[in-house]
């Protein structure tokens, strides 16, 4: 297991940081020259850094290649598969996978309690941000609401995409590496309502009329999971 002091010391650079996170939302192969030319940087500086991720398991290095002859070239990809961290280790884990079993055992009584625990969880979570910030709900204006629900749902893995419609605002959530993805063959049906449950929560503790639709999932054989959640203006209700 890596060191957690490693993965986090290595992510503190800031630069670094952002080619982990651009990669993991283009899902492709990248070469040293694609990240320095990507962020104005020295092809030196850019294999550096994709050394280090690639020494705490954030990204795979493979050899592919080049059809003009010579040795294969290195490319880089981010892993599938992430890290978790725990200080000190824990084995959170089997405690996930208990809870998941008992929800299946109990069948949908079971599900609906944890869904509005999830809920409850998503919802708290947004208030504590009212009361850290010394603010309340009506003081915000709309676009004040929309930036602490991206940043939010960024905190869980959500990457926010905001855009104008005739009929509202139209958030656009994107994940690209589930932080669940262990347990979603098993337990897929379950890890997706309550994380959709969760979602709503932090939605609800900001916006009172919202309409939340999941268009892409990992459990169905796409590349990521995505939500459309429309939400209209005070001024259009």
């Amino acid at each position: 297991m890596i060191h957690p002091l490693k993965v986090t010391s290595t992510l503190a650079d800031k630069t670094r940081y952002q080619i982990y996170e651009y990669m993991l939302q283009q899902k492709k192969y990248f070469t040293v020259q694609d990240i320095a030319t990507q962020f104005d940087i020295h092809p030196n500086v850019s294999r550096l850094h994709l050394t280090k991720l690639s020494e705490i398991n954030l990204i795979t290095a493979d050899y592919v290649k080049t059809g003009k002859g010579g040795r294969p070239g290195r490319v880089y990809k981010a892993s599938e598969e992430g890290i978790v961290l725990s200080f000190p280790k824990r084995d959170e884990g089997h405690l996930l996978k208990w809870t998941l079993q008992i929800i299946k055992d109990y069948g949908s009584e079971a599900l609906e309690k944890a869904k509005a625990i999830s809920y409850q969880d998503g919802f708290e979570n947004v208030k504590e941000t009212f009361i850290k910030e010394k603010i309340t709900k009506n003081s915000l204006d709309f676009n004040n609401k929309l930036n602490i629900l991206a940043n939010a749902s960024s905190m869980i893995g959500y990457f926010p995409q905001i855009s104008e419609t005739d009929q509202g605002k139209k958030i656009i959530f994107t994940i690209y590496n589930c932080p669940f993805r262990n347990q979603i063959q098993e337990y897929n049906e379950i890890v997706c309502a309550l994380h959709e449950a969760y979602l709503q929560g932090q939605i609800d503790a900001l916006f009172s009329e919202n309409e939340l639709l999941q268009t892409e999932s990992m459990v169905h054989d796409c590349e990521l999971c995505q939500y459309k959640i429309l939400i209209q203006e005070p001024s259009l209700l």
